[in-house]
């Protein structure tokens, strides 16, 4: 694969702004000197987390939540916000705690995404959680969260339920399954 050169950021401005994002314009030259406007979104500047926690009984743990984007109630696994001084296993460990009421004793980073590279610059560090130990920590939810358990031997049924259509969390579910099969073939 070759090399290319990143074009020319001439301008950079923001157009709007929330709590949670801006929105800047960037005015970009190519290196074959085409000239383009690009708009992305800059996060409130912290990265996040998702857990797909895995009990010893062999069961997922998934959270119901509302979603303001679909304007419904989606399926997904715990996840957030890395909070200032925070590691990403050490938000992961509190996300659980926060949305599920169960820590974990074993933490497997799966790996970082970004969600549209092209748009957001935010990145979430997807984790496989295991050796669950119950622990409620309050978290910052406006209503109490729905868990769902789901067997981990019909993980490849939940791909096709109707509420679990995060791209995120059907990344995670991938790839915690990848995992899993990679070890116990290993052991």
């Amino acid at each position: 694969m070759s090399k290319r050169t990143p074009p020319e950021i001439l301008s950079c401005q923001t157009v709007a702004q929330s709590k949670l994002f801006a929105v800047e314009a960037l005015d970009l030259r190519f290196s074959n000197g085409e000239l383009r406007t690009y708009e992305r979104m800059k996060p409130s500047g912290r990265d996040a987390v998702m857990v797909v926690p895995v009990t010893e009984q062999g069961d997922l743990l998934l959270v119901r939540e509302y979603a303001a984007g679909t304007e419904r109630y989606e399926l997904g696994f715990p996840k957030g916000l890395i909070d200032p001084g925070e590691t990403p296993q050490q938000a992961a460990d509190r996300e659980l705690k926060e949305e599920i009421g169960f820590g974990s004793n074993d933490l497997t980073p799966l790996k970082q995404v970004i969600l549209a590279p092209s748009y957001f610059s935010s990145k979430m560090t997807l984790f496989l959680g295991q050796n669950l130990y119950p622990e409620k920590q309050e978290g910052d939810e406006p209503e109490p969260l729905d868990i769902v358990r789901w067997p981990l031997a019909q993980a490849e049924e939940l791909l096709t339920h109707l509420d679990f259509c995060e791209a995120r969390s059907i990344t995670a579910l991938m790839l915690a399954l990848r995992h899993l099969q990679n070890t116990t073939h290993n052991q």
